[in-house]
């Protein structure tokens, strides 16, 4: 079974200690990559020396919402840093970009930061995508209405996926018609998100991606701990069973799903 993880923050501090015995484990339960997301400007070139350590790890070039209020760019100085350090990947060794997606960017209206000041900065980087042809990975909290409006004015070709989606059938129905997919994660091992576990059972298959979000995004019945990629079968399985199909189509489609969506 060839588990991918589409969304990873795998090189944040919580896996310092043990990224590498996390990963064998991984590789162990069939995992075979996952993608880990940029969050701000000078996280990017750690990010993607890790990225470069293993095989089957991939990454994306963005600045997070949470990262907005640090920046000392203005946006469109964003959006050049985020082609300029996607230019400097594809440059950089003699096979495939290891650099596969802008993000993580977007809206969170959970934050103190404002949303007009967010704006901005998401757009600069849909901008960037549209120009190096790359999906986007995109973070949207209590927001849809505006992220929607912004996806239909700035539309990347490539498409991409509403990273942790939580939301009923007509917002999931409105982002596929943009071209998007559904990132699931852990909130669909938590019964009382019932409104996003009956979307995610209803949705056609080839519009989902599985993630993780670890270290964060902990699931039912670990509340506190450390979330890691080593759990993503739980997610797949919780799928699975709300759809009424085998764990290992679940595995074997979303999979494809994230090849196919990122150029893998």
């Amino acid at each position: 079974m060839a588990l991918f993880d589409s969304h990873c923050h795998f090189d944040f501090d919580a896996f310092a200690a043990d990224r590498a015995q996390v990963w064998a484990r991984c590789q162990a339960l069939g995992m075979q990559g996952l993608i880990i997301p940029g969050v701000s400007i000078p996280q990017w070139r750690n990010l993607f020396a890790l990225v470069h350590s293993e095989p089957g790890w991939f990454g994306a070039v963005g600045v997070h919402p949470w990262w907005v209020a640090e920046l000392a760019l203005a946006p469109s100085d964003v959006g050049r840093a985020v082609i300029e350090r996607v230019t400097h990947e594809r440059k950089r060794g003699a096979g495939p970009s290891r650099c596969i997606a802008v993000g993580e960017c977007g809206l969170d209206a959970n934050i103190d930061t404002p949303l007009a000041q967010q704006l901005p900065v998401f757009e600069a980087q849909l901008c960037a995508a549209q120009e190096l042809s790359l999906p986007v990975i995109v973070h949207c909290v209590r927001c849809h209405g505006e992220v929607q409006r912004v996806l239909k004015n700035i539309r990347p070709q490539k498409g991409g996926v509403i990273h942790a989606f939580s939301g009923s059938r007509e917002i999931a129905e409105e982002y596929i018609k943009l071209g998007f997919t559904l990132g699931v994660g852990g909130t669909i091992t938590y019964q009382r998100a019932a409104k996003t576990r009956k979307t995610l059972a209803e949705v056609p298959l080839d519009k989902l991606l599985l993630e993780s979000d670890a270290p964060d995004m902990p699931h039912a019945g670990r509340q506190g701990e450390r979330n890691s990629p080593e759990y993503l079968p739980a997610v797949a399985q919780t799928l699975a069973e709300l759809r009424g199909i085998p764990v290992d189509t679940v595995i074997a489609q979303t999979g494809n799903n994230a090849r196919a969506l990122f150029g893998i």
